[in-house]
């Protein structure tokens, strides 16, 4: 009797779907392991630098830091006189001075966060703007003599004085002190409000 010949067996499909089933929950498996190993070191109480750029993108946010205003007053008289005549002036200015931190300059390098403390090195105080309120600042004195035509730049000129002598007042009575003390209070506050319980905050 002549052999039978061999035929081929099929694998049933069953089968095939029940091995692609198995990889695919292992695959799964391993994923789920990952993120949640992940989310572990992201939750975990303990140091984590995760959280520090996220802390200075939302300071920077802040740029800047405008933290004290001083309103000064200052008399400027200002004389221009010449053999045939001099013109005279005197203003009372009234500036304002505004300083601050300037939030733009923190690095990630300069924020230290382990656990519930946070410690922050910030740029120095420095002044942001000086101006005059117009409103409030006014000549109250003006002559021309009888040879000389009226300047017109004499006011200018006196304003400029007086911007200038307002931001030496500022500086000298304190103002960039001040600024550091208030900045230091504002952000003391924000990052206790944002869960860290101990804050420490320097000035480079």
């Amino acid at each position: 009797m002549a052999p039978v010949p061999e035929t081929k067996r099929s694998v049933p499909l069953a089968a095939i779907a029940l091995v692609f089933g198995i990889l695919a929950l292992l695959l799964l498996g391993a994923l789920v392991g990952i993120a949640g190993f992940a989310w572990l070191r992201i939750g975990s109480s303990g140091p984590t630098l995760a959280n520090t750029p996220t802390v200075v993108r939302e300071v920077q946010g802040l740029n800047q830091l405008v933290s004290v205003k001083y309103v000064l007053e200052k008399v400027v008289i200002l004389e221009d006189v010449k053999w045939y005549g001099g013109n005279r002036l005197l203003l009372i200015a009234h500036g304002i001075a505004k300083a601050g931190v300037d939030l733009s300059k923190l690095s990630a390098r300069d924020v230290e966060t382990s656990g519930d403390r946070i410690h922050v090195r910030l740029p120095k105080a420095q002044l942001f703007d000086v101006y005059l309120d117009d409103r409030r600042t006014q000549v109250v004195e003006r002559s021309t003599g009888l040879l000389r035509e009226f300047d017109k730049d004499l006011e200018q000129d006196a304003r400029r004085m007086a911007v200038d002598q307002i931001r030496v007042a500022a500086r000298e009575a304190g103002i960039l002190k001040d600024a550091e003390e208030r900045a230091r209070l504002q952000l003391t506050d924000l990052f206790r409000r944002s869960g860290f319980n101990a804050v420490e905050i320097e000035f480079r």
